[in-house]
């Protein structure tokens, strides 16, 4: 693997930098690799979360919709004297 230098880096980048990598128990080396990889979109794929929420989707039933529009209706209210 080829050595890459990074000239006339600002103090604040190395700053955060340094402080990511002590707050990752990792070098400055290794995190910068990995800010590289991750923004060059290599490595593992994120985790699809979207299966642990197969119960939330989908259509509601016309008779699902309707009772959930009067479940609600009130919240459209305003009560004057809750704002005393």
């Amino acid at each position: 693997m080829k050595t890459i230098s990074i000239h006339g880096l600002a103090e604040e980048a190395e700053k955060l930098l340094k402080e990511r990598a002590k707050s990752g128990r990792k070098s400055v080396n290794k995190t910068v690799k990995e800010i590289l990889e991750k923004s060059l979109g290599l490595g593992p794929a994120p985790k699809d979360h979207r299966d642990e929420f197969v119960d939330l989707c989908g259509l509601w039933t016309e008779d699902e919709e309707k009772r959930f529009h009067e479940a609600i209706k009130d919240l459209g209210k305003v009560n004057p004297a809750d704002w005393k």
